[in-house]
Formats: C-alpha cells, sequence, structure tokens
C-alpha cells in the first residue's frame, strides 16, 4: 500500500511539475498530453481508482496554477478509469498489460468528451460541438497514450512492472 501511495505521490507530482511545459489551447481547451501520459503509466501500475486519483489530483493543481480548466476533470478522469480496467483486464486475459495505455483515448475522447460537451459545458455557458471536442481531445490523448505507452515498456525492459 505504502509502495502505491508513493508512486501515486509522484505522479501527480510529475503530472503537476510538466503541465507548464506540454499544456496548449485549442479551441475552448487547454489540451495537455501530459495528463494522458501520466493517466497511461498510473492506470497500468496502479489500477483504475489510483489512476482517477492522479488525474483528480492533476485536475485539481493544474486549475489552481493556471495550466487547466474545469475541462480538465471529464478529460482526465474517464481515460485514467478506462486504462486502469483494461489493464485489469489484460492482466486476466495474460495479455500484455502495458498496451492498455494504448486504450486511454476511449475514455479521454469518448466518455470524457461527450461528458464535456452534453454536461460541463452548458453548466459553465459554453456551447462546444462534439465532433470538436473529440477531435481536440484526440490530438491530445493520443500522442500522451503513446509516450505513457513507451515509458511503460522501457520500465518493463528494465524490470519494474508492478507496484
Amino acid at each position: 500500500m505504502m509502495r502505491k501511495l508513493v508512486t501515486a505521490g509522484v505522479l501527480s507530482a510529475l503530472g503537476v511539475v510538466i503541465s507548464p511545459l506540454l499544456s496548449f489551447p485549442i479551441l475552448a481547451f487547454k489540451v495537455y498530453p501530459g495528463q494522458h501520459m501520466i493517466n497511461a503509466i498510473s492506470g497500468v501500475l496502479l489500477g483504475p481508482w489510483w489512476a482517477a486519483l492522479i488525474s483528480m489530483i492533476v485536475g485539481t493543481m493544474r486549475i489552481a496554477i493556471g495550466t487547466g480548466t474545469i475541462f480538465a476533470y471529464p478529460g482526465g478522469i474517464p481515460g485514467a478509469l478506462v486504462v486502469g480496467f483494461f489493464s485489469w483486464l489484460f492482466r486476466r486475459l495474460r495479455v500484455r498489460k502495458e498496451l492498455a495505455a494504448l486504450s486511454e483515448p476511449l475514455g479521454t475522447v469518448f466518455i470524457g468528451g461527450t461528458i464535456a460537451t452534453l454536461i460541463v459545458a452548458p453548466m459553465v455557458g459554453r456551447s462546444i460541438l462534439l465532433t470538436a471536442t473529440w477531435v481536440t481531445w484526440a490530438m491530445s490523448s493520443v500522442p500522451g497514450s503513446i509516450a505513457g505507452y513507451l515509458i511503460l515498456e522501457g520500465l518493463r525492459r528494465i524490470g519494474i512492472e508492478e507496484i
């Protein structure tokens, strides 16, 4: 348990520290591939609930320091959960769990993007096209999940597969 807590702290801190370097505006969003990279890593190493918690912490801190918006929550948490669940499923099926990192866009783009467009945007007085959200978030989520996958592969090669 202590290892998971420390790993969650390190990944949360890393997510916040790199946010000013990798965050950029597209349409109404401040996209952040680093969040998706952290989601991919934390979902595989720690599971869905820890990954969602890390995403929530990073999102809250990004909003506090101005590198994120309210869309950080629907843009991060669903992707983290999906990776964690796919990782769990891949372990059961004896498939390389690192591949679960590549599922992050399913949660972020389709689940999170839909929530952001249909629920969050109207709550904050914005109107956004669903396809615009999906395309924009895919531009952030796909490279972030690939980076997370590559980092996980590197960790696997040096013997770090479980926390």
